[in-house]
């Protein structure tokens, strides 16, 4: 049985679209993009799920904590779920943020840093890249996220760039969704519909693809 892992923030959390600050609350299970991707893959897939809300690529949050750190936190998550045979890497979003302040294509290097770590663990054989969707600066989140906007564009090219260096997959989430115009940054449950389709089709393809010894 092909075992992947999800490694996200909030949109893979299935964290619902805010409308004020400080909103909890999750979608039920099944709604969520990953789960929606493990039905579509099928029972012959174990799909195993790291989503947290806030979790940034490579930077230490001064606000929200540096456990939200995705690179500090990526080696001993990959050990306590290996052997696996593909993680998902959908990161980014956060990175956006204007306590962070970089632009596109160094959160495209830091994504590329952590696909990188997980071929380095030696605890999965494959790694595919999922960019998010362009963020909008709407709603509760629109202070929080200022400037996110100029400061992503080009965002999905550069990962594509980083991916193909690297040899990994690679999804243009913005390609097939977008965020809901509640904060700019969630997504709908039927962008989650949509957008667990679309990966788990990916992630089909290229491990048919590498089970018959083809380029990855």
């Amino acid at each position: 049985m092909p075992v992947l892992m999800v490694y996200g923030d909030s949109n893979s959390h299935g964290s619902p679209p805010m409308s004020e600050l400080g909103q909890q609350g999750r979608m039920p299970v099944a709604q969520r993009w990953p789960s929606v991707m493990a039905a579509a893959l099928g029972p012959e897939w174990e799909v195993l799920v790291e989503g947290l809300p806030g979790r940034t690529t490579v930077h230490d949050d001064p606000v929200e904590g540096g456990f939200r750190n995705g690179l500090s936190v990526l080696p001993a998550v990959l050990h306590s779920h290996a052997p696996l045979d593909m993680v998902v890497l959908m990161l980014g979003t956060n990175d956006l943020k204007l306590r962070f302040n970089v632009p596109a294509i160094d959160i495209a290097l830091s994504v590329g840093r952590l696909a990188e770590t997980v071929r380095a663990s030696g605890a999965a054989r494959d790694v595919m890249i999922v960019c998010p969707p362009v963020v909008r600066e709407v709603g509760v989140l629109a202070g929080m996220f200022e400037g996110a906007e100029a400061r992503g564009a080009g965002l999905f090219v550069h990962m594509m760039q980083v991916a193909a260096r690297l040899g990994c997959g690679f999804v243009d989430a913005g390609a097939h969704v977008a965020v809901d115009p509640l904060d700019g940054v969630h997504l709908s449950v039927a962008s989650h519909a949509v957008l667990g389709g679309v990966v788990a089709d990916a992630v089909r393809d290229r491990f048919k693809r590498q089970m018959k010894g083809g380029t990855p």
